[in-house]
């Protein structure tokens, strides 16, 4: 019996959840961070130009190519490391340098990126760190560390793992323009997990950047939504009213609405990308299981004072804007229903005056007509004279008798013959 088929896409979805290893680093070591997104519209932006990007750069230390179509590569240019992903809106680089340099978190070990390089980048940069990994020492020796490193007032330390490892940084921009971040692992610690700290260093780095995307367009959009939602109270007021405006009452609602969902269009797609960035940055400090390092404040606190508060304002403002979309478009339908009700009593006068105008017209018609038949009998009874005079003498009668003989019958043929036209017009039949 010949095996069962397999579906087309089963080995790219077993192997997809081991496309993006964890990079293997042994302390001491360092790591220079990149991450570059287009300014604009970048989910939808040419992808190769990335990857063009990234064979740029393995060209210039003669490295081995990516696979056509690649989302990730990891591997050597010159004596360091290489990470390079590709996600929905950015690409990282990430490049592990052995040793710790002459001085902690040197700007020049960027070097590794030559400049013109980086003015050819499909991009902006997003965000920049250095990660300086160093053997566990003394407790002592790493809060003076920190002391000397990081921003006293915003500085996160944290054991985690297990209190596998130390991890510190403050989330400030160093005067060459790049994060800071220290990892202290035990000496027993394996590379592969080193390699998952750092990993998840950066990703926090990232994405609680991503996030704060989405936070900068609802400040930008506040105002003006601000200014709508007192156009909406005041026109909501002047539907209380019957001041007669209501086909301009209905206009501006309309406007109003469109221009909510214009907004909500807008920014649908960044509301969306950054409920789900929010969502990574707090699974990737779960996954640290940080403890307390010597009172000082941890990542998931830092971001509780500083990054959640962005974060509920982004969420409230969706909620804004979906409830002042609701509310337009319900204003709009009730004061839709009132012009038409409006119309339908406008429309019923209309045809009332219509049926009158009908009924009048209808009698006017019948007394032209009963005028016709005068008219018509009239001449009738003329030419009929004329025809009968010649006999009059031979019968012995007066022409006045004899016309007023014939007056009657003429008159009421000419009334049968009316009657007889007025029912088939009626009917829609042709005359006779």
């Amino acid at each position: 019996m010949p095996p069962i088929e397999d579906h087309p896409l089963r080995y790219q979805l077993a192997n997809e959840l081991h496309a993006r290893p964890f990079p293997v680093l042994r302390a001491p070591c360092r790591a220079v961070y990149l991450a570059i997104k287009q300014p604009r519209q970048a989910a939808a932006r040419d992808r190769s130009r990335d990857l063009a990007h990234l064979v740029a750069l393995l060209d210039r230390y003669g490295a081995q190519h990516p696979q056509p179509g690649a989302t990730h590569y990891s591997g050597r240019i010159g004596k360091h490391e290489l990470k390079w992903e590709q996600h929905t809106e950015f690409v990282t680089y990430t490049v592990f340098l052995d040793g710790l340099g002459e001085r902690p978190f040197d700007p020049g070990d960027l070097g590794v990126f030559p400049d013109d390089w980086l003015v050819q980048a499909p991009g902006a940069c997003l965000t920049s760190a250095l990660i300086r990994v160093v053997p566990r020492p003394e407790e002592g020796e790493i809060q003076h560390a920190v002391g000397d490193w990081f921003v006293p007032e915003s500085v996160a330390v944290s054991r985690v793992i297990d209190d596998d490892a130390v991890v510190a940084g403050d989330f400030h921009l160093d005067p060459a323009g790049h994060m800071r971040f220290a990892v202290f692992p035990d000496a027993g610690v394996g590379q592969r997990r080193i390699g998952r700290i750092v990993q998840r260093l950066c990703e926090i780095e990232t994405y609680k950047t991503m996030s704060m995307l989405g936070f900068t367009r609802v400040k930008e959009i506040g105002a003006r939504m601000g200014e709508i939602d007192d156009e909406l109270s005041g026109l909501m007021e002047a539907m209380t009213g019957e001041n007669g405006e209501e086909e301009e009452t209905l206009r501006q609602l309309l406007a109003a609405s469109a221009e909510l969902e214009n907004l909500r269009t807008r920014i649908a797609f960044r509301l969306g990308a950054t409920g789900a960035y929010e969502a990574i940055v707090g699974q990737r400090i779960s996954v640290l299981r940080e403890e307390r390092f010597h009172g000082r404040q941890t990542f998931g606190e830092f971001m509780m004072r500083r990054f959640d508060p962005a974060m509920r304002t982004v969420k409230s403002t969706e909620v804004r804007l979906e409830g002042m979309a609701a509310r337009a478009s319900r204003a709009a339908e009730l004061l839709r229903t009132r012009v038409e009700v409006g119309r339908s009593a406008q429309n019923q006068q209309l045809l009332e005056g219509m049926n009158r105008r009908a009924d009048l017209q209808l009698r006017l018609q019948k007394t032209v007509e009963g005028l016709s038949v005068v008219a018509i009998s009239y001449y009738a009874v003329s030419l009929a004279g004329y025809l009968l005079y010649p006999v009059a003498g031979a019968l012995g009668v007066s022409k006045g008798l004899l016309t007023a003989a014939v007056t009657l019958p003429v008159v009421a043929a000419v009334w049968f013959a009316m009657s007889r036209i007025r029912e088939k017009v009626e009917r829609g039949a042709p005359e006779p």
